[in-house]
């Protein structure tokens, strides 16, 4: 089941998430997600979260829609963002696509990526998609989806990954393992089409800028 995890960070333009809102099986916002969820016109299967940032209206939106409502203490262990991919998992997600879980704050942002290889390792495809940049969890194989002259970054995501292979890149890479405590696959460039991305073992954030930087 392909799953959308709204988050309550940055978005960007809205415009651009329109024609995708359809694509999904389940939609969960959490908490303030759901005020981007009645901006898009997304109905929301679930709201997950302590409820310190959902506005009022946007919470009777969704419970006029028919949301189920996870109320959880603000004061606990795990985020709002963990508890969502734990009730994703139980709920037999194959594939979680996150909309605002990266970009607005820098500790939210790293917690997310991090908190969601735990996932990718189970073998449940996870990324992170907005206007400025797609961020793919990978830890087997990827067709990166984007054309000649977009930049790409590899960060690996943990002590090291290996069995790492670029191909269709300006830098290509064949069985290398990369050190998490020192970055080296940063700004690469596609150079052919269909440009592949293989992890033999580990987790490496693939990180697609659409079109030229400036």
């Amino acid at each position: 089941m392909r799953f959308l995890l709204m988050a309550n960070g940055e978005y960007g333009d809205l415009s651009w998430y329109r024609p995708f809102k359809d694509g999904f099986d389940r939609i969960i916002c959490i908490d303030g997600g759901t005020n981007r969820a009645m901006a898009l016109g997304i109905t929301p299967w679930r709201v997950v979260g302590d409820m310190d940032s959902i506005s009022e209206k946007a919470a009777a939106y969704a419970e006029s829609l028919g949301a189920l409502f996870t109320v959880v203490p603000r004061e606990k262990d795990n985020t709002d963002f963990q508890l969502a991919l734990e009730l994703a998992e139980q709920d037999g997600a194959t594939s979680i696509v996150v909309w605002g879980g990266i970009g607005s704050r820098l500790d939210h942002s790293l917690s997310n990526l991090f908190s969601a290889t735990r996932l990718a390792l189970k073998g449940i495809e996870v990324s992170f998609r907005s206007p400025r940049e797609d961020v793919y969890l990978v830890n087997r194989h990827l067709v990166v989806p984007g054309k000649t002259g977009d930049t790409v970054s590899l960060i690996t995501l943990g002590d090291e990954a290996g069995g790492v292979t670029l191909r269709g890149f300006q830098y290509p890479l064949t069985n290398a393992v990369l050190d998490g405590r020192w970055q080296c696959a940063v700004s690469n460039v596609i150079v052919e089409p269909d440009p592949t991305v293989t992890v033999g073992y580990g987790v490496v954030a693939v990180i697609h800028f659409p079109g030229e930087l400036p």
